[in-house]
């Protein structure tokens, strides 16, 4: 199951021993990483990236779930670039992109206060235990949430309801005189840029999910060809999972 953790810790120098806990985590099975960064709240409310986590598949945090969710724990213009150094760009603040809702980011806010320190990561995780475990004794608090394509619904919800008001205005434009068929021609000629800029729109989310969905395979299969026993097994079974979302959202929303 493809989930955002988040864990706080109280400094600088805890965080980054969450970060190595979680990738030792990794390598023995229990977690998959996709992406992962080590930030901090600064006193102004904003947040400084310190460590993008090149290890790991998704080696930039740009356009991607984990850049959305960085954003915004601290905001557009918060971001201090630091070791990313132009990674983190204009659509950082999209809740619908990092998969989550606004409960999980407002419960992390909470917690993620001026002078505290957070891990960030993209992961796959079949049980709670083995992270929950780590974290506790390295004194993290730990906040997950389920990813959930909202924006492959939404895209195919608008579509839908463009082309209903483009079928609409048709038929009464058909019915009107002639005086009145230019202006519902304009409407009509209006909706279809918005249908085709939406089109275009899910287009781009779409290639860039497959670009993260192909990344993320790419490396699970490599770990599972190198995995035995119940390791390997749990690797396949991330594997399955992430092809099926992948599947789904793929599906065009015309």
């Amino acid at each position: 199951m493809e989930r955002m953790l988040v864990v706080v810790f109280d400094n600088e120098l805890k965080a980054y021993d969450g970060f190595r806990a979680l990738a030792e985590l990794d390598s023995e099975g229990s977690i998959s990483i996709h992406a992962q960064a080590v930030i901090g709240k600064n006193a102004d409310g904003k947040v400084t990236v310190r460590q993008k986590g090149d290890d790991f598949p998704i080696r930039t945090v740009g356009g991607t779930a984990i850049g959305a969710l960085i954003g915004l724990l601290g905001g557009p213009i918060g971001v201090t670039i630091g070791a990313l150094a132009g990674t983190v760009t204009g659509g950082v603040l999209d809740i619908s992109r990092a998969g989550i809702d606004a409960d999980f980011v407002d419960d992390v806010l909470e917690k993620l206060t001026p002078g505290k320190w957070a891990v960030v990561s993209d992961i796959s995780e079949e049980w709670e235990t083995p992270v929950d475990t780590r974290m506790a004794t390295l004194g993290g608090t730990v906040f997950r949430t389920t990813r959930h394509d909202v924006v492959h619904e939404q895209d195919a919800k608008r579509v839908a309801d463009l082309k209903a008001e483009i079928t609409l205005l048709k038929e009464e434009q058909a019915k009107s005189r002639t005086e009145q068929k230019a202006k519902l021609q304009s409407k009509i000629d209006n909706l279809n840029k918005k249908l085709r800029a939406k089109l275009e729109q899910a287009k781009q989310r779409s290639d860039q999910q497959e670009k993260e969905a192909k990344a993320k395979l790419e490396a699970l299969e490599k770990k599972a060809a190198k995995a035995k026993g119940e390791a390997k097994a749990k690797i396949e079974a991330r594997i399955a999972d992430i092809k099926k979302e992948s599947k789904k959202s793929k599906e065009s929303p015309d």
